[in-house]
């Protein structure tokens, strides 16, 4: 199973790395799935991401205290917003539609309520 973690939370840190650079690509979601993913493989790996410029300047404030710019946060809402209507789109089950409905409303209540703005 670490092998397995190890693996994706290199994927991720990769699209996250493109991330910085394509503006197509969300940076956040992804290097937050690294820091994770890597937590759970390898201590070794997590120390080293963790003290990498990439996540001081993306992942930190995340992590310390739920803070990111406006940019970023709009970046990272819009982004899960895509893909969660895309989902909605594709699936034919009323339930399913329900559920991603219920995880749209509750992210954005998340972001709102709970993760600070602060200026870049």
């Amino acid at each position: 199973m670490r092998i397995l973690y190890l693996s994706l939370g290199s994927i991720s840190l990769a699209l996250g790395t493109l991330g910085v650079i394509l503006p197509v690509l969300p940076t956040v979601p992804f290097l937050l799935l690294t820091t994770y993913l890597y937590s759970k493989s390898s201590n070794k790996f997590h120390q080293w991401f963790i003290s990498t410029r990439i996540y001081h300047l993306y992942i930190e404030g995340f992590i310390q205290d739920r803070s990111m710019t406006r940019e970023r946060k709009w970046a990272l809402l819009l982004f899960v917003d895509i893909m969660l209507a895309l989902s909605f789109i594709l699936v034919d089950s009323i339930l399913v539609r329900g559920l991603i409905i219920l995880i749209f409303v509750t992210k954005h209540y998340y972001f709102y309520k709970y993760v600070k703005v602060i200026k870049p």
